[in-house]
């Protein structure tokens, strides 16, 4: 045992492994993979403010996947961050309307191209009252799920795909 104890042994190679070198090899892949992880596909975002209560609490953190849209484009229904300024300001919103579609609010419901859209995930009453808007060949309408505040009081409307940063995990 060249001078160690066998419990000094045992404790060394739990942490270190039997090949030191190897674990040094292991734990550097290990970093350079998170770093690219969370450069390049993941991106922490927090929940401020209470647009997406109460399927999204307030002041959590949840990880944007970056190349989720990389193949398919963005549907309805899905969670997304929208970029307004930098990559440092966004929303975190739902995606209801789809380019070329017409949006509306009538009695707190929403219609898509004058169809009423069936809405699981809201869970309280609103009392919208939006007139259409007819979306361009680009563009998507987004809206958070907290809709019993005023509309005026609520961030909303159209971001062109290119401000769409990816889904939103968890």
């Amino acid at each position: 045992m060249s001078g160690e104890t066998g419990e000094s042994s045992w404790l060394r190679t739990v942490l270190i492994g039997r090949r030191p070198d190897r674990t040094a090899v292991r734990i550097v892949v290990l970093i350079v993979t998170c770093c690219v992880v969370f450069r390049f596909v993941l991106l922490p975002i927090r929940v401020e403010g209470m647009s997406m209560m109460p399927n999204y609490k307030e002041n959590r953190v949840n990880f944007v996947n970056r190349l989720a849209f990389v193949f398919l484009p963005p549907r309805r229904g899905d969670v997304v961050a929208i970029r307004t300024s930098g990559i440092s300001i966004m929303y975190m919103k739902r995606i209801i309307g789809l380019p070329g579609e017409t949006v509306a609010f009538h009695r707190g419901h929403t219609f898509i191209n004058g169809n009423l859209l069936e809405e699981p995930y809201l869970k309280y009453r609103c009392d919208w009252e939006l007139p259409p808007k007819t979306l361009g060949p680009d563009e998507y309408y987004f809206v958070g799920d907290n809709r019993s505040m005023p509309a005026v009081d609520h961030t909303q409307g159209v971001a062109a795909r290119p401000r769409i940063v990816g889904k939103v995990l968890l």
